[in-house]
């Protein structure tokens, strides 16, 4: 039996309204090992919204883990469980969105101030699953951004039975700044990270931020465990066979063609379910970037995926668009 709960070396960042379960079933297709992070999912949706719906996903997709956020020990324990329980390979505490609604709910990125707080949350799930709880986190946050913060928060929650952090090479502003500047603009500081490797050699550390190419990819596994690489992965899905070549099983991968081939059984099952087409071919939009008839491709099926009727018919005419040996 594969062992899906050793620290991967490469995975693909958890991305709320991207990585989603049709994102990550068409990212399996491109990368048999590479790890997959749900979006986030909060422990209080979990517990009074419909929970099998929001932890659905293929056999598949294994390796991957949920990602939960929250900062109550009892709540996220109970969604630790139910994510155990549906067979999940890892859980992930989210302590690095910081977007306005993560803070109200105290939980994300403001949990770093509250290092206790989070250690109370790992040891609480800790108790009641098997499988690894890991922490994704920020460097610092506002003017807590030096490395003693960031240490003090890790030590923290090793004590509490946390063996593995994904750290995002950038602080957290968490008022003046959107989600999307704060991945853009407080500056990367992998150095930082580095540190934190070297002085606790014990732990598992996988770097984010910025990871944008193989030699990217490469340059950080020198200096740590795994790199987790965000949205160069979504809108270049390509990137991922580059990754399987370079850190998975090194097989030939199939082509674009043939990926896209590959998910028509999956686009007609799920779309019997009631999916709408729509929802699953957003994400592959970017398939062919790069590529001669990628505007086409992009085109087409932006034009056509919403109409009311349209299935796999869609995406057989969006392939008629492009060159037979892309």
């Amino acid at each position: 039996m594969t062992d899906y709960t050793r620290p991967a070396r490469v995975s693909i960042a958890p991305m709320m309204d991207w990585t989603d379960r049709h994102c990550r079933y068409f990212m399996r297709l491109l990368s048999p090992s590479v790890h997959l992070y749900t979006e986030m999912v909060t422990a209080a949706a979990l517990k009074h919204g419909d929970a099998q719906k929001l932890l659905q996903f293929e056999l598949c997709e294994h390796p991957i883990a949920l990602q939960i956020g929250g900062s109550d020990p009892k709540l996220m324990a109970e969604a630790a469980k139910l994510g155990a329980d549906k067979g999940y390979d890892e859980i992930n505490i989210n302590v690095g969105c910081p977007s306005d609604r993560v803070q109200s709910g105290q939980f994300g990125a403001c949990l770093m101030s509250q290092p206790d707080l989070v250690a109370a949350c790992v040891g609480a799930m800790k108790s009641v699953v098997d499988i690894p709880v890991t922490i994704k986190t920020r460097i610092g946050i506002d003017d807590h951004d030096d490395y003693g913060f960031l240490r003090n928060f890790v030590i923290a929650n090793v004590e509490a039975g946390c063996s593995t952090f994904i750290v995002h090479a950038r602080k957290a502003i968490l008022a003046g700044l959107s989600p999307k500047e704060n991945r853009l603009i407080p500056p990367l500081n992998y150095d930082r990270v580095y540190r934190l490797k070297q002085e606790m050699p014990e732990i598992t550390i996988i770097l984010n931020g910025g990871v944008a190419s193989i030699a990217d990819c490469q340059r950080h596994l020198e200096q740590v465990d795994g790199v987790m690489v965000g949205r160069q992965a979504y809108q270049q899905p390509w990137f991922l066979t580059e990754l399987e070549q370079a850190f998975g099983n090194g097989n030939a991968m199939p082509s674009r063609h043939a990926i896209v081939r590959q998910m028509l059984p999956y686009i007609e099952k799920e779309m019997a379910l009631g999916a709408e087409l729509k929802h699953i071919t957003r994400h592959m939009l970017g398939l062919y970037a790069g590529q001669p008839g990628a505007r086409a491709w992009r085109r087409y099926l932006s034009e056509h995926a919403h109409r009311i009727g349209g299935g796999i018919d869609v995406l057989e005419t969006a392939l008629t668009k492009l060159p037979q040996a892309a």
